[in-house]
């Protein structure tokens, strides 16, 4: 009997001693800054910013096309028969609608191009987290920038931004260092 107790006493010991050496270990990440420091996203920003470079120009054009039709009606509108002032003004709305259409062609394109350039970047991030989460054992990862928890303390938990810029072979550039550096007193 007495044999049973020391092994059920020995038995619960081990469990003991290995609940606590496997404890939960949790971290956190802000993912958009994440994807912020990845290079593809300085090229997905350049792809964006010529789309809408482009379709601005085409706009301001067409804007300088419109205030200098407006200003010849504005100017002439008492010298026009009905008939001419029907037909200016029907080409002003005409060209008022081809720039609201633009603008809204534009905002569609701006739109899927950017969801087609992020898409992969995204997935190339929360794979770097999973698989640091995986390989560190860590038993979850929260992201910082969608704040799910109302609150947890950081000081208990391990910022995984390091490894999994280690991951994605970031490098810190100064101006990179200087702004994820902890502020000192």
């Amino acid at each position: 009997m007495r044999k049973i107790i020391f092994t059920l006493t020995g038995l619960l010991l081990f469990c003991t001693v290995s609940a606590f050496a496997q404890q939960p270990k949790f971290g956190y990440i802000n993912l958009q800054e994440v994807i912020s420091l990845m290079p593809e996203m300085t090229e997905a920003q350049s792809q964006i910013q010529k789309i809408n470079d482009d379709y601005s120009s085409m706009l301001e054009m067409m804007q300088v096309e419109f205030n200098n039709k407006l200003q010849d009606y504005q100017k002439n509108i008492s010298s026009y028969s009905d008939a001419v002032k029907q037909v200016k003004e029907r080409e002003l709305q005409d060209l008022q609608s081809r720039m609201e259409e633009l603008y809204n062609t534009a905002q569609q394109e701006l739109e899927m191009k950017s969801n087609e350039l992020m898409a992969p970047i995204v997935e190339k991030a929360q794979n770097a987290v999973q698989k640091v989460g995986k390989d560190n054992g860590f038993t979850a990862i929260f992201d910082q920038s969608a704040r799910p928890l109302a609150y947890y303390n950081e000081s208990t938990m391990v910022d995984a931004l390091p490894l999994v810029k280690k991951e994605l072979g970031i490098t810190d550039t100064p101006a990179t260092a200087a702004a994820t550096a902890p502020a000192t007193k």
